[in-house]
This record gives C-alpha cells, sequence and structure tokens, in this order.
C-alpha cells in the first residue's frame, strides 16, 4: 500500500513554499538584499535604458555604454528604443514601472513631452537620469548630464569660420525642432558666425537630425544658391546627407561641418571629405548616469551631484581624427 501524506503535512509544504517564494522576490528583474530585516522585499535590480534608435551611432553608443556599466555593477538591464516618438516612449515609461525598475537611464523624445513620463516614474520611486537631451523643468529627474553644446558649438563655429577663409555665402540644417540641442546649437554656432560681416547665410532648413531628409534639402538650396562654399549642420548625421548632396553635385570645394563624433564621419575627415565635426563624449556621458544612479541608490535616495551637468565637447578635424574612436578622444 501507497502512503499517503495527511492534508496537514500537504499544508506545511505550501506554507513552506510560499515563504520561500515571498524570500525569493518573485522575479528575474529583482534581487539583492534589503537592510529592513526578513520580511522586507528584496531591491529591485533592474536598469532600464531608454534611448532615441540605434540605428544612429551615437545612440547605439549610448546604450552599448550604459548597459555595460550597469552589468558591471550587478544590475541587469532592459535596453529600449522610443524613436523619437513620446507616445512610445510613455509606454515603455509603463513597462518600467510595472517590472519596478531600480533606475532609468534616458535620452528623451522631447524637451516637453518628456516631462509627464518622468514624473511618473518619479511618483513610482523610480529615479530617471537624462543624458544627451535635456526637459524643460527640473526637481522632475534626478539627473540631466549633457555635453556643452553652447561651448562645442563655438567650436564648431570657429572652425567653421575658419574653413571658410570667414567669408562667403553658407547654409545650415538645423535639427529637430521639439529638441533644445537643436536651438543651443544653432545659437552657438551664430555666436562665432554673426560676428563675420563677409559670412552670409543664405538657407537655413531643418533636416530633423535624418540623413536622407538633409541629402534632399541641401540638393534644393544647392540648386538655390549656386555659389555656396559651406554647409554647417546640426549633428553628423545630418552632415553626412549634406556631403552626399555636394557629391552629387559635383562641388567638391563646399566645406562641410558637422556635430558628433561620429564614426563615420571621423572617417570622413579622415579622407578629407568632411572637414570637421564636435565630438560629444556619448559614452562617458551614459557610464556617469550609471555610476550616478548606482550612488543615488545606494544612498537612500540622496545624491551629492547638481541636477543640472555639463561636460565639454572636444573638436575633431584633420589634425586629431585618427586619434578619435567610438566617440572618444585617445588619452582623454
Amino acid at each position: 500500500m501507497k502512503y499517503l501524506p495527511s492534508r496537514r503535512a500537504f499544508l506545511a509544504v505550501g506554507a513552506a513554499t510560499v515563504m520561500a517564494l515571498a524570500a525569493c522576490g518573485g522575479g528575474d528583474d529583482e534581487g539583492g538584499s534589503s537592510s529592513g530585516g526578513a520580511s522586507a522585499p528584496a531591491a529591485s535590480k533592474l536598469v532600464v535604458i531608454i534611448t532615441p534608435s540605434p540605428d544612429n551611432v551615437f545612440f547605439k553608443a549610448e546604450q552599448d555604454a550604459a548597459a555595460a556599466q550597469a552589468k558591471s555593477l550587478g544590475y541587469e538591464t532592459l535596453v529600449l528604443s522610443h524613436d523619437d516618438d513620446p507616445t512610445k516612449q510613455s509606454q515603455q515609461f509603463d513597462t518600467a514601472i510595472s517590472r519596478k525598475a531600480a533606475a532609468i537611464i534616458l535620452d528623451n523624445a522631447g524637451a516637453d513631452a518628456s516631462v509627464t513620463a518622468i514624473q511618473r516614474a518619479k511618483d513610482a520611486d523610480i529615479p530617471t537620469f537624462l543624458i544627451d537631451r535635456e526637459i524643460n523643468k527640473t526637481g522632475v529627474a534626478v539627473a540631466q548630464i549633457v555635453s556643452n553644446n553652447a561651448q562645442g558649438a563655438g567650436l564648431g563655429g570657429q572652425e567653421f569660420a575658419k574653413l571658410m577663409e570667414n567669408k562667403g555665402e553658407y547654409a545650415e540644417l538645423l535639427g529637430k525642432p521639439t529638441d533644445t540641442n537643436a536651438g543651443v546649437r544653432s545659437k552657438g554656432y551664430h555666436g562665432i558666425l554673426d560676428q563675420f560681416p563677409d559670412l552670409k547665410m543664405v538657407a537655413q532648413q531643418s533636416a530633423n537630425w535624418d540623413q536622407a531628409e538633409a541629402l534632399q534639402k541641401t540638393q534644393t538650396i544647392l540648386q538655390a544658391h549656386p555659389n555656396i562654399k559651406g554647409i554647417i549642420a546640426g549633428n553628423d548625421t545630418m552632415a553626412l546627407g549634406a556631403y552626399a548632396a555636394v557629391q552629387a553635385s559635383n562641388k567638391k570645394d563646399i566645406v562641410v561641418v558637422g556635430f558628433d563624433g561620429s564614426p563615420d564621419v571621423v572617417s570622413s575627415i579622415q579622407k578629407k571629405a568632411i572637414k570637421a565635426t564636435v565630438l560629444q563624449p556619448a559614452s562617458k556621458i551614459a557610464q556617469m548616469a550609471v555610476d550616478q544612479a548606482d550612488a543615488y541608490l545606494k544612498a537612500g535616495g540622496k545624491t551629492d551631484q547638481p541636477e543640472k551637468q555639463s561636460i565639454d565637447c572636444v573638436l575633431v578635424n584633420a589634425d586629431n581624427a585618427a586619434t578619435v574612436k567610438d566617440f572618444a578622444v585617445a588619452g582623454s
């Protein structure tokens, strides 16, 4: 005859199982221990990283650097792309909140449109650390760590003026209007270029950070203004599109300058094609955000860092392009 355990035994085993599950924290994305005693829930070890599309190598560098740094500190990661769509970004914040993330690293989808989602995470006790792009509100995110776009644009403007020999017609390609960086960079360029009375801007159009759009708009600009000597772009993606249009027009003496320090443009500079760019330390900024998130969590929600943090950019031209790799200058 087989032995059948009593109902009391089943109840005892069931209770033990429930206690064991509770002690484990109940999910793959949570772990660690709590200082609140054996009955306290385990702390989340999930860092959610949200950026624009990794099709742009700049944002891919952000994702890779943030994920690698988080994993090195013992966190699990969830990497998402909002594709510059605030609605999609909002849904991704909901995912982070439902999964009880420890922190969110964000390169946002709009200076105004992102505030509500970040506030929602804050209300759920999930801190957000912004990289690359600021929002138009303070006190919502824990940190906003960005390149010093004004300083970088000053460098780019100075180099562009030098390459143009301080005279001639030029065009400017602007970034996405909803991105504060677009306006800051344009203002920084003009803080330099407007000082030269013989430099004349004959066209200024937004190409929305997009290479194909920059190609098309540059073609139109070149047809309307055949005497253009230079094109200054708000990012490297647009600079690549502009240079492709220049090549197709056979006006190879036109100066093209970008902003970002992307590998494709650095390579172009080495080939004496695009003349210069301004490097943003994308990987460094992403790593800083993860380090600050880790310190914030370990300090129980306290930080000794200011919310607004600005990291200087570096000019890249023919003199130093060979020393640049993965958005960093060797030795810096």
